[in-house]
C-alpha cells in the first residue's frame, strides 16, 4: 500500500502539490525516478530519510530524463534549500540539512521558496 500526502503552505493553506507519493525505505529513495516518464502535473514523489542530514539527502539525475524541481525541507517542513535539477547530472544537495526532499515538475519552485513552511497532510483516496 502506498502513502499519499497532500502538501500546502502552512501560512496560506495554498497547495503545493495535490499527491505526493512518500518514499522512505530504502529502495523507492534508492530508484526516485530514474527510468520514469515525466510526472503528471500536481504530483511528485516526498521522501523521508528519518533524521536531518545533508549526504542522505543528496540527489544525482542519471537515468532521469527530465528535469525537475527539488525542495529540501528540515524536519519541521521549513524548506532550507531549492534546485532546478537538470538531466543527467551528478550531483545536488542542500548546504543545510534536510530530513525530507520533494521531487516534482519544474513549476513546483514557483509554489514554494526557501524560508516557506510547508504542511505534508495525509491524503485520503
Amino acid at each position: 500500500m502506498r502513502e499519499w500526502r497532500r502538501i500546502i503552505q502552512a501560512r496560506t493553506g495554498e497547495e503545493v502539490l495535490a499527491r505526493a507519493r512518500v518514499c522512505a525505505s530504502f529502495w523507492p529513495i534508492f530508484r526516485g525516478l530514474q527510468f520514469t516518464r515525466p510526472l503528471e502535473a500536481g504530483t511528485g514523489l516526498l521522501f523521508d530519510v528519518r533524521r536531518e542530514s545533508r549526504s542522505e539527502t543528496a540527489i544525482h539525475m542519471l537515468n532521469v530524463f527530465y528535469p525537475i524541481g527539488v525542495l529540501w525541507l528540515s524536519a519541521e517542513g521549513e524548506v532550507v534549500h531549492s534546485a532546478l535539477a537538470k538531466p543527467w547530472r551528478l550531483y545536488y544537495g542542500s548546504p543545510r540539512p534536510a530530513r525530507y526532499f520533494i521531487e516534482a515538475l519544474p513549476d513546483v519552485l514557483e509554489r514554494a521558496a526557501v524560508g516557506d513552511v510547508l504542511q505534508l497532510d495525509e491524503v485520503v483516496e
